[in-house]
């Protein structure tokens, strides 16, 4: 069974730096296996039980998370100007090393993951993997099923780039107009800039679902919680 170093561990495990995790360990507030580790060099595996203080550290080889993202806040690990993501999360969890797959909007809310896998990361946002997402939309205008079947043909943008095949369900039409969209790309702001090109401006964005994922419907906005082991699953073999 794979091992690593204790005081990396608990550096990954949010606990602290490396320099802070030793001086922990050397201050005798760790243990392993129920013994009182002052080595911080000492090499553990996930086999092993690791108390921090009074608690029972959950450790596992990645993490994931999921948020109900804020609209106040940009899709980035650190910006110097605008407020991130990481914002939201607490101490403990911003030292995880945990980053967003894929990204959001600033003005647009809901569903975002975290993690802590690069791997699972590079692959679940490559242009190359199609992952289905869903929106719930409000936009100022009356949807149409001309509308649909523009999304549904692939909407040119500005730029010219060929929208691939999406899907628009109307739920209410008129002047504000209420809708889903399913699609499986995620190009910079590419709904609103979709909707644009039929004359119609997105009003509210917030995105429900990515691949066979669902944002939970307890969490509130800017709040977040890890994710099950089955939702785990399911994510990974999207």
């Amino acid at each position: 069974m794979k091992t690593e170093r204790l005081d990396k561990v608990l550096s990954h495990l949010g606990i602290g730096s490396r320099t802070d995790v030793k001086r922990l360990v050397r201050d005798k507030l760790v243990k392993v296996n129920d013994v009182i580790v002052r080595d911080p060099s000492v090499n553990v595996s996930l086999a092993d039980k690791i108390q921090y203080k009074d608690e029972i550290l959950n450790r596992k080889e990645h993490y994931y998370f999921m948020m109900n993202k804020a609209p106040d806040c940009i899709t980035a690990t650190e910006d110097s100007k605008e407020k991130t993501v990481m914002d939201y999360l607490s101490e403990r969890h911003r030292n995880m090393n945990l980053f967003p797959v894929g990204r959001l909007d600033k003005e647009t809310e809901g569903l975002l993951i975290f993690t802590t896998n690069g791997k699972f990361g590079h692959h679940y946002t490559s242009p190359k993997h199609h992952v289905e997402k869903e929106y719930y939309v409000e936009v100022n205008g009356r949807l149409t099923e001309e509308d649909s079947a523009s999304f549904e043909k692939g909407i040119v943008l500005e730029d010219g780039y060929e929208s691939m095949s999406a899907k628009l369900e109307i739920l209410e039409s008129g002047e504000v107009s209420k809708g889903r969209v399913y699609i499986k790309e995620g190009k910079f702001r590419q709904i609103r800039r979709m909707f644009v090109m039929l004359g119609k401006e997105v009003s509210y964005l917030k995105r429900e679902k990515m691949g066979a994922i669902r944002l939970d419907p307890s969490l509130s906005i800017g709040k977040y919680r890890e994710l099950t082991d089955e939702e785990t699953s399911l994510l990974q073999n999207t």
